[in-house]
C-alpha cells in the first residue's frame, strides 16, 4: 500500500507501521519492525487487556472499590474516578466529568497487585505479551505509560484486538463501548470535548472533532496515541487496525500528519 509508506514523509528521524486486518493478517509494513520505542500513552492498552484478563479470572470486578471513595476499577479504567492527571489528588466525584488519568492506572496497576500478589509488569507479561509472542515488549516503568514495543510486537496485539483469544470476546466488546457516557472533558492534545467517549482504558473516538484518527475513521474505531508519538487504532468498519511508532514527541507535527495518515490508509482500504 503506497499510503503507508507515507510515513516517510513524518519528520522524526525514525518510525515504523504496520496495518494489520482483522483475521489477524499483516497487510503492510513501513520502516524497521524491530526497532523498540518508548510508547508512552499507548502502554494504557496493554495494561488495560491485562486487567480484562484479571476480570475473566475473577480476581477483579468492575464494580470493587478501588481509588478515591466512590470510585470503582471501572471508574479508574475509564478515566472517571476523578484523579488529577499525574497526581492522586482527587478534582471531581468519581463518575462525574472524564478527567484523563496517569495517576489513575497507576492505582488500576496496584489494585490489581494487590488482588493478584504478582507484580502488574509480571502479570502482564504472563498474561499478554507472552502468550501473544511479544518477546520484544516489556514494561520498564508506570503501568500508564512506562512500556517499550515494536511494530511487530504489537501487529501480534492489534490481531489480538480485533479476534480475541485470550479473554473472552464479551468483554473486549465491552471494554470498547462507551462507559458513563455524555461525559465532558479534555482529549490530551486536542482540547475539550462535550463528549469525551472512552471505554475500559480504550479511547472511543466517536464524533471528537478534532482527533488523531482520521476524518473517515468510523465512530466505533478505539485505540489510543502516546505523548512519545505512538498510537494504535482499530476501526471495526475498515475491519482493520494501525500502528504508528516515531521517535519524536507527540506535537503539532502529529496533530496534522496522523489524520491524514490514517485517511490515506482507509482510502486504500476502500473505506472514503
Amino acid at each position: 500500500m503506497n499510503s503507508l509508506k507515507k510515513i516517510e514523509s513524518w519528520p522524526v528521524e525514525n518510525a515504523a507501521a504496520a496495518l494489520v486486518s482483522a483475521d489477524g493478517k499483516v497487510l503492510d509494513t513501513a520502516g524497521d519492525q524491530d526497532r523498540r520505542f518508548p510508547l508512552a500513552s499507548v502502554t494504557k492498552l496493554l495494561s488495560a487487556y491485562a486487567v480484562l484478563i484479571a476480570l475473566d479470572e475473577g480476581a477483579l470486578e468492575l464494580d470493587q472499590p478501588a481509588g478515591p471513595e466512590g470510585s470503582t476499577v471501572r471508574h479508574l479504567l475509564a478515566h472517571s474516578a476523578g484523579y488529577d492527571f499525574g497526581e492522586r489528588t482527587v478534582r471531581y466525584e468519581p463518575g462525574s466529568r472524564r478527567l484523563y488519568s496517569n495517576a489513575g492506572f497507576e492505582v488500576l496497576g496496584e489494585t490489581l497487585e494487590e488482588a493478584t500478589g504478582i507484580p502488574f509488569a509480571e502479570y502482564l507479561s504472563q498474561g499478554v505479551l507472552q502468550p501473544l509472542g511479544m518477546g520484544a515488549t516489556s514494561l520498564e516503568g508506570s503501568p500508564a505509560a512506562g512500556a517499550v514495543s515494536t511494530a511487530g510486537d504489537l501487529s501480534r496485539f492489534a490481531a489480538e484486538l480485533q479476534s480475541p483469544a485470550l479473554t473472552d470476546p464479551g468483554r473486549l466488546a465491552e471494554a470498547t463501548r462507551v462507559v458513563f457516557p455524555g461525559l465532558s472533558g479534555v482529549l490530551p492534545g486536542f482540547g475539550r470535548q462535550k463528549e469525551n467517549d472512552w471505554g475500559l482504558g480504550f479511547e472511543i473516538r466517536a464524533h471528537k472533532e478534532p482527533h488523531w484518527t482520521g476524518t473517515k475513521s468510523s465512530p466505533a474505531t478505539f485505540g489510543h496515541f502516546g505523548q512519545s508519538g505512538t498510537f494504535l487504532w482499530v476501526d471495526p468498519q475498515a475491519q482493520a487496525a494501525l500502528i504508528g511508532l516515531s521517535d519524536r514527541d507527540f506535537g503539532p507535527w502529529a496533530a496534522e500528519a496522523w489524520p491524514a495518515y490514517t485517511d490515506g490508509v482507509l482510502a486504500e482500504l476502500g473505506i472514503g
